[in-house]
């Protein structure tokens, strides 16, 4: 039985044809030892496709764990130019430190530095690609949450959101609930309350 077939039954954060239009299924053509457990099906052209009920079950875990924290002590980071919006957004919307571009090395770990932050917990786009994020994160000993494709390694991540982390609209989307999420956990906003915008003002312009 296919994801789209087995929609009516499933509650989820947005309506399941939205995150398929999103792309937020779509894997890539390896799939690691980590993410095997969040893998919905291969596709015959040899594509990992991924779980949607898992990734929206992440999400409300994450959205959880996230309101919990000081919002400026929640740092969220993307490297990664399809993420720079969507983490400039989230960071609007919820209070977070954003980075992006480029994480400078000691930002985590060299107190001597000026753009030295000490946030309490770490939301990673790509754990690969934020790698140096990640590593520091590890050094001092603070959680890291972080969307993961089929590809990645999860060393290092304590909450992964399984997810496409690379697509323009998918990053796009799987801020915008994250946002929604941790203001609704917030008690900010209403539990069926959305954002005042739509995903797509998440989305990076090309």
């Amino acid at each position: 039985m296919g994801q789209e077939s087995s929609a009516p039954q499933l509650n989820l954060l947005v309506p399941l044809e939205v995150y398929l239009q999103a792309g937020v299924h779509i894997g890539t053509h390896s799939c690691t030892k980590h993410m095997e457990k969040f893998v919905f099906k291969v596709r015959p052209d040899g594509l990992y496709i991924l779980d949607v009920r898992k990734t929206d079950e992440r999400l409300r875990i994450a959205g959880r764990f996230l309101s919990r924290f000081e919002p400026d002590k929640v740092m969220v980071v993307s490297t990664k130019q399809y993420g720079y919006r969507p983490v400039l957004r989230f960071a609007e919307f919820t209070g977070a430190k954003p980075v992006v571009e480029r994480f400078i090395p000691g930002t985590l770990t060299n107190p001597r530095l000026d753009w030295y932050y000490e946030p309490d917990v770490v939301v990673l786009s790509d754990p690969r690609v934020d790698s140096q994020a990640l590593d520091e994160a590890i050094e001092v000993g603070i959680p890291v949450v972080a969307f993961a494709s089929t590809d990645n390694k999860l060393t290092g991540v304590d909450l992964v959101i399984p997810a496409n982390n690379k697509g323009r609209k998918a990053l796009a989307l799987l801020f915008w609930i994250l946002a929604r999420q941790v203001l609704r956990e917030r008690g900010s906003i209403g539990p069926d309350e959305d954002l005042p915008v739509p995903y797509e003002e998440f989305e990076t312009k090309l």
